[in-house]
């Protein structure tokens, strides 16, 4: 084992864990996996967690589970807290590590561009941990609703506001409106839910801004139609936790904001400040290699990668996670044959897709270059992150929770777990 080369990965995510797989059993590499946790996040299912549609388990899948049959892949739960690039270690809570190359696949978390109010007050969704927690706010406002006798109360509680347009937006916006229309006036007969309103707040001219103008307008159709308040060139100033404030001075009563606005990389400490550009991304060359490094990659959301198509680094979605991991896989394979003609890194975009609701999807085609609407969209959507899920059990479950939903209207998750004690 000594003789082989020490490949560290940090992050489990779409990059880190595809690394790791395509390096699986590898006879000339020993491989470390470190994340904070012990489980792979299916982060474009987070939102249906949030909403109940989901069980946490459905979507994240153990680590060791995943390599129990591995020769050379070894799991380390730890939080890494500095890159000693000069003695190729890096510093962790459970000890210090060494690589011969290491893999920074730390992937992104929320941007609040610096409001702290904000922070503080609003519920962000980029964890598991997150999106349970939000779901269980959800539920508990709505016991609160239904047990208070003050109508500025009421109106605080029921109002929902969502800020980021983006997918994960759109889609979290959409599941909210179908739990309002089908399922919480049966479970809450005693709530009046046409009081209850969903605002979806956007900075730009309109939702969807990565996508084309046919698809923005139609996904904002279909949440007007859905009920859904949509409010383009809507910037939020600050949130106390019981009213938004907005920047032209209008503001919304509301004790649940979710903050979906924006995200930047999890730097680590030890990295040359010159290296991070805007977005905390990380600059490196067309093989992922870090500038100014003869050993350190970035991958997926972290890495900024300049090119003349994507002069400004590659958009930030786990096809572009997975395929960066796949060519330094083939790369350092390359290496360990001691082949030097490496593959560069292109960018091949496959097309782009959000999900609004039940029938209602906008899907984008490059090859051959088309968009899709309505139900063969949503279909299409489910059908891909299906087949993106970890582990068989996990896609059976999945797909049976939505075929249980798509037939009854109805999803049977809403548990409300209030946080435990602290023992004394």
């Amino acid at each position: 084992m000594n003789s082989k080369k020490q490949v560290v990965i940090i992050g489990a995510g779409f990059a880190g864990l595809k690394l790791a797989r395509k390096l699986n059993n590898h006879s000339n590499y020993t491989i470390t996996l470190i994340d904070k946790n012990n489980y792979h996040q299916f982060q474009p299912l987070f939102y249906q967690v949030a909403t109940a549609s989901l069980d946490a388990s459905n979507i994240s899948f153990p680590l060791r589970k995943i390599f129990q049959k591995s020769k050379n892949v070894r799991i380390k739960i730890a939080e890494v807290n500095k890159i000693i690039v000069e003695r190729n270690e890096i510093e962790t809570n459970i000890g210090n590590l060494v690589y011969d190359y290491l893999v920074i696949a730390t992937g992104a978390d929320t941007n609040y561009f610096g409001n702290t109010t904000v922070m503080n007050n609003a519920f962000p969704m980029k964890t598991t941990v997150e999106a349970l927690q939000l779901r269980n706010q959800i539920i508990q406002n709505f016991e609160d609703a239904a047990t208070t006798n003050s109508s500025i109360e009421l109106e605080k509680l029921l109002n929902i506001v969502i800020v980021g347009g983006g997918p994960t937006g759109i889609e979290l916006s959409g599941a909210l409106a179908e739990m309002k229309k089908y399922i919480l006036p049966k479970e809450y007969p005693e709530i009046d839910f046409k009081k209850m309103n969903i605002y979806l707040l956007e900075g730009s001219n309109r939702v969807l801004s990565a996508m084309s103008d046919g698809s923005s307008k139609k996904s904002s159709h279909y949440l007007e139609k859905m009920g859904v308040v949509v409010k383009t060139n809507t910037i939020v100033k600050d949130y106390d936790g019981k009213q938004v404030l907005l920047e032209d001075g209008n503001i919304i009563p509301s004790t649940l904001v979710i903050w979906a606005a924006g995200i930047k990389g999890n730097i680590l400490n030890g990295l040359d400040p010159q290296l991070i550009v805007k977005g905390n991304r990380i600059k490196v060359n067309e093989y992922s290699k870090v500038i100014g490094t003869n050993n350190v990659f970035a991958l997926g959301d972290i890495a900024y990668m300049e090119t003349t198509k994507y002069p400004k680094g590659h958009p930030q979605l786990a096809s572009v996670a997975i395929d960066q991991a796949k060519n330094l896989a083939t790369n350092l394979k390359k290496m360990a044959n001691e082949k030097h003609a490496l593959n560069a890194y292109v960018y091949v975009n496959k097309g782009t897709m959000a999900t609004v609701g039940r029938k209602k999807a906008v899907v984008e085609l490059e090859k051959p270059r088309m968009n899709l609407y309505g139900v063969i969209a949503w279909l299409i959507w489910m059908t891909l992150h299906l087949f993106l899920l970890i582990g068989f059990k996990n896609r059976i479950m999945v797909f049976i929770n939505w075929t249980y939903k798509y037939f009854t209207f109805d999803q049977s998750l809403r548990l409300l777990f209030p946080p435990l004690a602290k023992k004394k």
